[in-house]
């Protein structure tokens, strides 16, 4: 073949390429824009070449650089309070998607229509999960036990560190969680508190190069390698423990020692090999010696994703409840108050009481409150649904607005403050689930959606309820907690290089609050606080 030959297919090629990315660029675009004649409601600086990118680009400078980009949508969620929905073309970092943030609408899309998730959200959970998943898990009071114990290694671990100094919290509390949902997943006593654990720093490495917006993390080229080769390190841990758990069962089975073991001590991979047994039995097929393969995979998937929704977003939330009780010393009086009567004046007593008595933690009415307060205040996470043909979502104006070609995200950050539906919004107030419908701090009770409500909300929101309520139970009383950003700030300042206060006085002070909170949300996973946030801890006088 000669090189003319070669160039011209090269050219046909290229221009060929080159005529389909306009087409695309335009049929996208041509489509939004006949949206835009209807009268949907969008920011008018609406761009054929960049969609809304740079107006999301103008609030993003608002606020910190690390701080999540829900934040920027949140702000600009003010200038559409008439509509509680507008449309935002991201395209083609995002799907085109309505910004939700009122309760009437979110309805239609999440219990009416009951729409599924987008694909680009399943793309972006394809590292983490390895595979079609789930979005939950499940737990009941069953767990409490496994949770206790946890608890008290958590909590021997904050009284080492008194008098030691700052450290960031946020570390503790990840450890926490995935020693708890080790043990509830795969009945592995990981003592993942005290030792690395092998999966979740497998994991924790997937998260890091894991970003649902960041292009610095999303286009660099060794991220699809990194997280490929810990999503086999997480598999071959996973695989291991469930032919182990397998063997151990089917050996029961067979034995005659095998049991309806209680509910008290199944784990997920119990569950779910006993079923596996069971069908097969039902089904009169031939026992095998291993799992089958596609079992095996699927059920990995599964547990890859309990993993990473068991510890993430609790791990943050967690913190953001030692933080809000700092701020507000009157509620940490009433929860020690509300503890003292529940369970004795005695803190060390809670843990025995509990695990003899799980339902005492629907005692605590004050604590719930809290916690529903805090997760108002710093939701973990949004949803993003697809469209559906025909398929129609109401503005509060009472328009209809078609939802087919593009989808919607159902902006928890905003929806939680909407000030419409919550009265003084910005206040927090754990009152508000204390109180009747007839008060005036009532709150539509759809517009509380940090799991999510519906056929499609996280099933496993009873088990992060119960670690929460938990951690404040066994530490508020004796413990202490306050942040330490000016010690972790004074000590970045005075170890920063030449070049980095160079670069601070062309440009100026970075944005260090986000409406005058340090401990903002970064937009990492399950939004974690900034830093890890820095602390100090110490006994409560």
């Amino acid at each position: 073949m000669s090189w003319h030959t070669i160039l011209s297919t090269a050219g046909i090629l290229l221009s060929t390429s080159l005529g389909y990315l306009i087409h695309v660029v335009y049929n996208h675009r041509r489509k939004i824009n006949e949206l835009r004649k209807q009268g949907v409601p969008m920011p008018k600086e609406w761009s054929w070449f960049t969609g809304h990118l740079l107006v999301l680009q103008e609030y993003v400078n608002r606020i910190p650089p690390d701080c999540s980009v829900q934040f920027a949508m949140r702000d600009l969620c003010q200038e559409y309070a008439n509509t509680e929905v507008f449309l935002m073309d991201f395209w083609p970092v995002y799907p085109a998607l309505f910004t939700v943030f009122g309760p009437e609408p979110v309805n239609q899309i999440c219990n009416k229509y009951n729409l599924p998730k987008t694909d680009v959200a399943v793309r972006f959970m394809h590292p983490i999960t390895g595979g079609p998943n789930l979005q939950g898990m499940n737990g009941d009071e069953w767990n409490v036990p496994y949770i206790v114990d946890s608890m008290l290694v958590f909590r021997e671990k904050l009284i080492e560190k008194i008098g030691k100094g700052m450290f960031p919290l946020d570390q503790f509390t990840s450890k926490l969680t995935e020693e708890i949902i080790l043990k509830v997943t795969l009945d592995d006593d990981s003592n993942a508190q005290r030792r690395q654990n092998p999966l979740t720093a497998a994991l924790g490495r997937i998260l890091s190069w894991h970003s649902f917006w960041d292009p610095r993390v999303l286009m660099n080229p060794l991220r699809p390698l990194i997280q490929k080769y810990n999503g086999y390190l997480v598999n071959t841990y996973i695989r291991k423990e469930l032919d182990k758990r397998f063997q151990e069962i089917k050996s029961e089975s067979l034995s005659g020692d095998f049991k309806e073991s209680p509910k008290s001590i199944k784990s997920v991979v119990r569950l779910a090999i006993e079923a596996y047994l069971a069908e097969n039995q039902a089904t009169g097929a031939t026992q095998k010696n291993a799992l089958d393969e596609t079992f095996a995979a699927y059920t990995s998937y599964q547990i890859r994703l309990f993993l990473f929704g068991g510890t993430d977003s609790t791990a943050s939330l967690m913190v953001y409840l030692y933080h809000m009780l700092a701020k507000h010393p009157d509620w940490l009086d009433k929860l020690r108050q509300e503890h003292d009567e529940v369970f004795g004046k005695i803190p060390d007593d809670a843990s025995h009481l509990l695990k003899e008595n799980p339902s005492l933690l629907n005692s605590c009415k004050v604590t719930q409150a809290f916690i529903k307060e805090t997760l108002r205040v710093y939701a973990p996470a949004g949803t993003m649904r697809a469209g559906r043909p025909g398929a129609t979502i109401k503005d509060l104006e009472g328009t209809e607005l078609p939802i087919d070609y593009v989808g919607a995200n159902i902006l928890h950050q905003a929806l939680h403050t909407n000030p419409r539906i919550w009265p003084r919004a910005r206040e927090f107030l754990p009152d508000r689930f204390l109180v009747g419908p007839e008060h005036e701090l009532h709150a539509d009770p759809s517009a509380f959606r940090p799991f999510e409500q519906g056929p499609r909300n996280c099933i496993g929101q009873t088990l992060v309820w119960n670690e929460l309520r938990t951690a404040l139970i066994l530490t508020c009383r004796d413990l202490k907690i306050t942040d330490a950003y000016d010690e972790f700030d004074a000590k970045n300042e005075a170890a920063m290089g030449m070049l980095a206060r160079l670069k601070r006085r062309v440009f100026g002070e970075p944005i260090r609050t986000l409406y005058g909170d340090r401990a903002y949300q970064t937009d990492t996973g399950g939004l974690h606080p900034v830093n890890g946030y820095p602390c100090h801890v110490e006994w409560a006088k």
